[in-house]
């Protein structure tokens, strides 16, 4: 039992006492305090036996989400330096860097042959430590696979990429990730042409060197980049509708 101020107060000297009839409706801000208070108190009662209950760390445990420890953009550079040293990987071996790019949204890694540079995104941490090692050797096998063919333009993930995933202990390994990434659309601003095919090539950025059209290039130059296949730039604008072939650019 609980005695409320306002329910035990006294009535007023000047004021005649009334005791509530059965046909007198009750008064609807008495039931909501009513309510709030009991609510406060079962909630209160609910914690104080939550604190001395003896199951409360392992429904904490329940309760929390799994976050491995990422590690360090070090650690992940000494172990890909620890799997080249074993296939004799060469110079490769001394000048691979590893880092967390934080800018990343639906992209899990990327490999940058020119720099020798790994980039990883610190998403990667909630999926494990199983899945930051696969996707390190995924972009991995992209630098051993140009490092052995050297200056040969070969397919991304053609038969020499995945020669370099089974030496690499991941034999098997899809082009593309399945991870539930939540991304950003960003607008098309430029527009690129291909004067040979007609194609359109809508861009986010501008394209800072020479690029042709790949579609072209292997229909005419063996693959090779070829100047009269060049992307030229017809406009600028905020949301394009054009058909999107896949142009890359030269080596």
């Amino acid at each position: 039992m609980f005695c409320w101020r306002w329910a035990c107060r006294p009535p007023l000297p000047d004021q005649p006492f009334a005791s509530p009839s059965e046909n007198t409706p009750p008064k609807k801000k008495f039931q909501r305090r009513l309510a709030l208070f009991q609510r406060l108190c079962s909630e209160r009662m609910r914690n104080a036996a939550r604190k001395q209950s003896p199951f409360r760390q392992l429904e904490f445990l329940f309760d929390a989400s799994v976050i491995s420890q990422l590690a360090s953009a070090q650690e992940l550079q000494d172990r890909a330096q620890s799997l080249l040293r074993r296939l004799n990987a060469g110079i490769l071996t001394n000048r691979v860097r590893v880092e967390w790019n934080e800018r990343m949204r639906t992209t899990v890694g990327r490999a940058d042959f020119r720099r020798c540079l790994i980039s990883l995104n610190p998403v990667l941490q909630e999926f494990g430590p199983a899945e930051i090692d696969r996707t390190l050797r995924h972009e991995l096998a992209h630098l051993l696979a140009h490092f052995r063919f050297g200056k040969r333009r070969i397919e991304p993930h053609g038969r020499e990429w995945r020669n370099a995933c089974c030496d690499l202990g991941i034999s098997g390994e899809r082009a593309g990730h399945t991870l539930p990434l939540v991304g950003r659309s960003l607008p098309h601003r430029f527009i690129y042409h291909c004067q040979n095919c007609q194609g359109h090539f809508p861009r986010v950025r501008r394209i800072r060197r020479a690029t042709a059209c790949l579609a072209c290039c292997r229909k005419f130059s063996g693959g090779n980049y070829d100047e009269r296949f060049r992307l030229r730039l017809v406009k600028r604008s905020s949301s394009a509708n054009f058909p999107c072939f896949l142009a890359n650019s030269p080596q």
